[in-house]
């Protein structure tokens, strides 16, 4: 493709993007097609002659688009929003341009520097120290699993050169958290060679936070019968419900114990840029690792995982490894991002939270936080005041927990729970809004996540008349 052509091909994508952006609401929400529907319209085997741009995008429009399900739209209220923000759009179309491959200071001094520079300034609005040193991951579960593999590191002499397999000097290791915490806890000590029998489960309170009477417990249940603990996750923002635990509560229990804390902030994280809810992160100054991500309630194109630590040396401990190949002169005088993690390679993805957050600005980023958690507050004043629908759990953040229970009317835990996933189901085919459902103490609870940059009451409000129209139907 010579200049010109990218230019004109460029610019019209431009304008396909813009109109995306500006009119989301023409695409149903949830996409309508059959599995394997998309695969069966494409041909079985890569064309022998390059195709003309026009009809790629021809195709792409044709086959495509009717199967997205769209992120970016403002009715999208399940799991959690991610927002395709038009500077972080920008930036990763500048990204992918510049094509740089940030393993070593040297392949990308801008990007490294940047990465260290755009995280010291998230950092600080959260109200980290200045002792958590940041790296970028994709997503918050490799954050959680490189934590671990620090916490491993940490625990146990030589596992880097020894690994764990047949080692007399090495008992059955535990880790820690809470029944709320996020799959991807079990995925990490899987992945990591401890087995999913070394995670434990801590029982939660009635709003969904751990317990640390429980925690407390375990550790020393487990300790009688020779387990070694070595971490704990601690979850700011639970996935099901938002809930917060007790993190100061848990650091003491660490700085006891002398395990890692890990702290799961995932989603709710940048919520402490408020004012009113910087004390989400109280006790966070003394876990050893935490992530958020910017990529789901800070207006950034997906992926961008900001995984912060204050003892990165341990992560250097366990991953650092560089073959004769990648040897430079500026060794001992710079960071490479390379000796971070498991990649090698890395994307410039400092970039577009870099011009995210020069574009708003702290005071707009707070505005959109602020209003998502006064929507939350709204519906959940509706739903608490609509005698056929009843609240599961408290609303710290921009979601809301509840089903759909009629006066008046007798029905089982099964039927109720069939009835709120019809009612989810039909909300969903309507194509105007898209909510997710999830289990809470067993039980069907359908679950509005308000996070999207464009969403507003109209939205909200929107989302609650289908819940009362179909539930009536129903």
């Amino acid at each position: 493709m010579d200049p010109a052509t990218f230019r004109r091909h460029g610019h019209e994508l431009v304008d396909w993007i813009a109109e995306y952006l500006e009119h989301p609401e023409r695409y149903p929400v949830l996409s309508r097609v059959r599995p394997g529907e998309i695969a069966s319209a494409l041909p079985r085997h890569a064309p022998e002659a390059g195709e003309p741009f026009d009809a790629i995008m021809a195709d792409f429009e044709r086959v495509l688009v009717p199967g997205l399900t769209h992120w970016n739209h403002p009715g999208f209220f399940a799991y959690f929003a991610i927002t395709g923000s038009a500077p972080g759009v920008l930036a990763d179309f500048l990204s992918a341009a510049l094509n740089q491959q940030a393993m070593l200071w040297r392949t990308s001094p801008a990007a490294t520097e940047l990465e260290e520079v755009t995280l010291a300034w998230l950092r600080r609005l959260i109200g980290l120290p200045e002792a958590f040193e940041g790296v970028i991951y994709d997503t918050a579960s490799i954050a959680s699993m490189h934590a671990l593999v620090a916490a491993r590191e940490a625990a146990i002499p030589g596992v880097r050169a020894k690994g764990l397999a047949g080692r007399p000097d090495v008992p059955r290791i535990r880790v820690y958290c809470s029944e709320q915490a996020h799959s991807s806890i079990d995925k990490a000590v899987i992945a990591i060679g401890l087995g999913h029998e070394s995670l434990r489960k801590i029982a939660v309170d009635d709003a969904y936070r751990m317990r640390v009477d429980a925690l407390d417990a375990a550790i020393a249940e487990d300790r009688a019968d020779l387990w070694l603990p070595i971490a704990v996750v601690a979850t700011v923002g639970t996935t099901s419900t938002t809930s917060v635990d007790p993190v100061a509560a848990i650091a003491d229990v660490c700085e006891r114990e002398q395990l890692w804390l890990h702290v799961d902030a995932a989603y709710a994280g940048v919520a402490a840029m408020l004012p009113s809810h910087a004390h989400i992160l109280d006790g966070a100054d003394r876990a050893d690792s935490l992530v958020v991500n910017p990529h789901k309630w800070l207006f950034t194109p997906f992926d961008l995982s900001a995984f912060y630590c204050r003892r990165m040396d341990m992560i250097r401990a366990a991953f650092a490894l560089t073959p004769d190949y990648l040897m430079t002169a500026e060794a001992g005088q710079v960071k490479n991002l390379m000796d971070t993690g498991v990649q090698l390679g890395r994307r410039f993805r400092a970039l577009k939270l870099w011009m995210i957050l020069r574009s708003y600005g702290a005071q707009t980023i707070r505005q959109h936080l602020s209003a998502h958690i006064q929507l939350a507050q709204q519906l959940a004043g509706w739903i608490d005041a609509h005698p056929d629908f009843e609240r599961l759990a408290p609303v710290p953040f921009s979601v809301v927990c509840f089903r759909w229970k009629p006066a008046g009317r007798t029905l089982s835990d099964e039927a109720l729970d069939a009835a709120n996933q019809r009612l989810n189901d039909a909300v969903n085919q309507t194509g105007e809004v898209f909510i997710s459902p999830t289990k809470l103490r067993g039980r069907v609870a359908l679950r509005v996540a308000i996070g999207h940059i464009r969403t507003t009451e109209q939205h909200v409000r929107r989302v609650w008349d289908l819940l009362q129209t179909h539930a009536h139907a129903s």
